[in-house]
């Protein structure tokens, strides 16, 4: 298992860049680092974000609890942080992470992506 440590941030990179959404929240997709699977979204503000860089754990935002969350806390599936990069417009970050445990989704499954609404491969044929 990879330890989580603390994250370098890269010279000339200014927070304050992310375009937050208006209540001060900004997309996080975490995605494992070997695979390149979706493993979740969940949302970050600016100190979920500090408190992921300074532990190298992933920290999102709960809406619904209005409160700071660490993956793993009650679960052990937790999330080591190797790199995080923001999309062109600065509205979403891609957390790559080693996926620690069991999974990502609070159902068990590896990914919460596992649903499929529509595919170009027949019924009974997918994964």
């Amino acid at each position: 298992m990879t330890r989580p440590e603390k994250l370098t941030m890269e010279i000339g990179f200014d927070l304050s860049e992310l375009r937050l959404n208006d209540q001060g929240l900004i997309p996080a997709i975490a995605v494992d680092i070997v695979t390149k699977e979706v493993l979740m979204m969940a949302w970050m503000n600016l100190e979920s974000l500090r408190r992921t860089i300074e532990t190298g754990r992933t920290w999102y935002f709960s809406r619904s609890r209005s409160e700071y969350w660490a993956k793993g806390d009650t679960s052990g599936n937790i999330q080591v942080v190797h790199r995080i990069k923001a999309d062109c417009d600065m509205d979403t970050l891609l957390v790559e992470v080693d996926q620690v445990g069991e999974g990502a989704c609070h159902t068990g499954a590896y990914s919460c992506f596992f649903r499929t609404i529509a595919s170009e491969i027949p019924p009974g044929m997918q994964e």
